[in-house]
């Protein structure tokens, strides 16, 4: 069954060229013009939604509203189209639960390679089932329940910090380039965004607190876990 995506924009233009480039992909498209409907949409019926794809700056509810108040009710995916490009605005799309961020004017096949990364994340990227614990210290990372603590005590890490930190320890002493990075955790290289990268490389550190040093930056090129 094809995947069903629910576009989310108050101008048409925009709405009728996603969902053509969707639909040509044969994904199945519906469409709502304010953050209020695309909530009442994503939140009742009874089919959910595989994807949504949401503008942050809509009439009546903006888009960050709505997902927040979506992300009460459901884990659906989310890909934010937003004509800001600053940092804070990612870093506060990406801790309210948006999975990707795609900054206006954008290239609908990029934004279609964005959707296919995320859904074959979504649906593939569970963890292997012999996966152990890691635990450095009091700091213990666990890839069956996607659980990280220190000392007892839960983070609360998205789930792409979450990926993002197992890929540095599975790598761990190596040096991962953004791009690699992209394409282990993302899914795509070429349409990816490295400042995605550092953006949650920030937030993974922020929330490792006392252990955000062992994630090092290798200036010009990424990073490295090490824990020297």
């Amino acid at each position: 069954m094809a995947a069903r995506i629910l576009v989310v924009d108050d101008e048409s233009r925009i709405r009728d060229i996603v969902c053509q480039y969707l639909k040509f992909e044969e994904f199945s498209c519906a469409e709502a013009s304010n953050g209020k409907q695309a909530v009442e949409m994503a939140t009742e019926g009874d089919r959910p939604f595989d994807l949504i794809i949401m503008d942050v700056m809509m009439p009546f509810m903006d888009g960050i509203t709505a997902l927040r108040m979506i992300r009460e009710k459901s884990d659906v995916p989310v890909i934010l189209l937003t004509a800001k490009g600053e940092e804070y605005d990612k870093i506060f799309g990406f801790e309210l639960g948006a999975d990707d961020y795609v900054v206006k004017p954008f290239s609908p096949k990029e934004l279609i390679a964005r959707v296919k990364a995320v859904l074959k994340r979504v649906n593939g990227g569970e963890p292997e089932k012999n996966e152990e614990p890691y635990q450095y210290k009091d700091l213990v990372v666990n890839p069956m329940s996607y659980e990280v603590t220190i000392a007892g005590k839960k983070l609360s890490l998205t789930p792409k910090e979450f990926e993002l930190l197992v890929c540095f320890i599975k790598n761990k002493g190596s040096v991962m380039t953004r791009e690699q990075l992209l394409d282990e955790i993302w899914g795509y290289d070429f349409y990816g965004d490295s400042r995605t990268v550092d953006t949650h490389v920030k937030m993974l550190r922020n929330n490792l607190g006392e252990y955000r040093e062992l994630i090092k930056t290798v200036w010009g090129v990424g990073y490295r876990y090490d824990e020297e």
